[in-house]
């Protein structure tokens, strides 16, 4: 089983973003990994419109990026933050994978009870 590190939107609209997030999630469980995905994480804690703090939080995002297997990159839309992982993510050799939205609409995610 690998590790991977979920890139994906979450600014701009932050419910339909984490919920795609969410679904990239699962899709990632569905391929038989685990997933990190910090932008479901850091936010909780961290403020996401403060400078400072949302600076934090990739930060400790690459921090665990760098013990990932992989880079999955989500979606058809490449963000400021997703562009900075995956700049951070070649300069360390890490493999990334890009999924486009629809990928995701092509593969059926069957339900796995998570609640997601």
């Amino acid at each position: 089983m690998k590790l991977i590190f979920i890139a994906s939107p979450y600014a701009g609209d932050i419910k339909k973003n984490t919920d795609y997030a969410k679904e990239a999630c699962q899709y990632v469980l569905n391929e038989g990994n685990a997933f990190f995905c910090p932008h479901l994480l850091y936010p909780q804690i961290l403020n996401d419109n403060n400078p400072e703090e949302r600076k934090l939080g990739i930060s400790l995002g690459k921090e665990l990026l760098v013990r990932c297997d992989e880079l999955w990159v989500f979606g058809n839309h490449i963000s400021s933050g997703m562009f900075e992982e995956i700049e951070f993510a070649k300069s360390k050799g890490i493999p990334i994978k890009r999924i486009m939205e629809i990928d995701m609409e092509t593969n059926e995610l069957a339900p796995l009870g998570l609640g997601m």
